[in-house]
């Protein structure tokens, strides 16, 4: 098979994971002068796609070829995919060829699962220590780790990758059981928990090689199988703090051909994958946690957007003093961003907020005006039932034209 017939199997095979980030990942100085490639922490997570575009991480896989049949996947051995391998030195080439060009920055490398765990975690672990020992390689690599592999080649991985990750796939156990039951979780896990025991071994004896100095991530399919919302953030939260995971990403579920008939027929709104990085940020940036931002139905309201509706349900913290609330509450007001909950504490150590400063620092000033008091205003009506104030302050649906 030709090698760009290969990429274009591959190349398309991989746009299903969204777990490829590089926001922190260091420069390697370890390398020495004159290495090859550059990495900048400004957060590449993009794709080589088939049709041409070019993009800032070459995301590909090794093999579409898998042993495993977990139902949502397009490269389950059932699927009828066209199939494709590379070599590892063909990945080792492609990556070059293309950083050479000036069309990446890194690569991103998963691969289906063929012949052992093992075996496949050696290729993957292959194609990374060639880069970077061989053509000494410094741009960002992030490997997808294969949970039954030996802890060993995981933590070989960790050498060479600046990210690792393992895909949870699922946020309960019985729904991977279900639509993937040659998966484990407990497996998955444990693989999670080995990453982090040898990151902190790392940060605690600085003579030791790095290990996945950016962290490690994961994904979730939303929308495969019946887990609403809530679930999937409690167990996001979870992996947040058991492993200290940098990010967990949502993947909407995509029906793919020949679906098995366990899957649901239809995608889920893309608006709702949107929600749940919205409440993951709130969780991670915000120090929201997952059960606040749940009333009573487990999933999060589409028309407004987590915060809004946490807002909206607890009126009683309504309006917020911007002159005397902590920075924390200041944050939590609608509108009101970490960065400009900062500069406001500090604004007001010299003088008393007013509300030309909240439109200077371009605050969203229709969103948070039921919300806030400053010196020169107050809300006109302060006790307006919230689904007043939802109806007005909801996003208007999106209107598709025809064109």
């Amino acid at each position: 098979m030709e090698l760009l017939t290969k990429l274009e199997i591959l190349a398309d095979a991989a746009k299903y994971d969204a777990s490829c980030a590089s926001s922190g990942a260091p420069k390697r100085d370890s390398l020495g002068k004159g290495g090859l490639g550059a990495s900048t922490g400004a957060g590449i997570c993009h794709s080589f796609t088939p049709d041409g575009r070019c993009v800032s991480l070459l995301k590909i896989l090794l093999t579409n070829f898998c042993q495993y049949d977990c139902q949502y996947c397009v490269n389950r051995r059932s699927s009828n995919v066209p199939r494709a391998r590379f070599s590892p030195r063909e990945v080792v080439d492609l990556t070059l060829d293309f950083y050479r060009r000036n069309y990446i920055d890194g690569l991103f490398l998963s691969s289906g699962i063929i012949r052992s765990a093992d075996y496949t975690m050696e290729q993957l672990v292959q194609v990374a220590r060639s880069l970077r020992e061989e053509h000494r390689f410094r741009g960002y690599i992030h490997l997808k780790t294969i949970p039954d592999a030996d802890s060993r080649l995981i933590s070989q991985a960790g050498q060479y990758a600046d990210r690792l990750s393992v895909n949870i796939e699922l946020p309960t156990d019985g729904g991977l059981q279900r639509l993937a039951p040659e998966k484990n979780a407990h497996t998955i896990k444990r693989a999670m928990g080995s990453i982090r025991l040898a990151q902190e071994e790392a940060e605690s004896d600085k003579s030791a090689p790095g290990r996945a100095p950016a962290g490690q991530s994961t994904q979730m399919i939303v929308g495969a199988d019946d887990a609403d919302d809530r679930t999937i953030l409690q167990t996001a939260q979870t992996l947040y703090g058991a492993y200290k995971l940098k990010r967990v990403y949502y993947s909407a579920f995509s029906p793919i051909p020949d679906s098995p008939s366990g899957l649901p027929a239809q995608a889920p709104p893309l608006l709702r994958e949107h929600r749940l990085y919205q409440a993951d940020f709130l969780m991670r940036g915000y120090g929201f946690q997952a059960e606040e931002l749940f009333q009573s139905a487990g999933d999060l309201p589409l028309d407004i957007d987590p915060k809004l509706a946490w807002a909206l349900a607890h009126r009683e913290s309504f309006p917020v003093d911007l002159n005397r609330a902590p920075q924390a509450l200041i944050a939590r007001v609608p509108g009101i961003g970490m960065r400009n909950a900062k500069r406001l504490v500090e604004l007001r150590r010299s003088r008393a907020i007013r509300y030309q400063d909240l439109v200077r620092l371009r605050c969203a000033m229709d969103k948070i005006k039921p919300f806030i008091v400053v010196q020169d205003y107050r809300p006109a009506q302060a006790d307006r039932p919230s689904e007043q104030l939802r109806r007005a302050l909801a996003a208007p649906p999106v209107q598709l034209a025809l064109l």
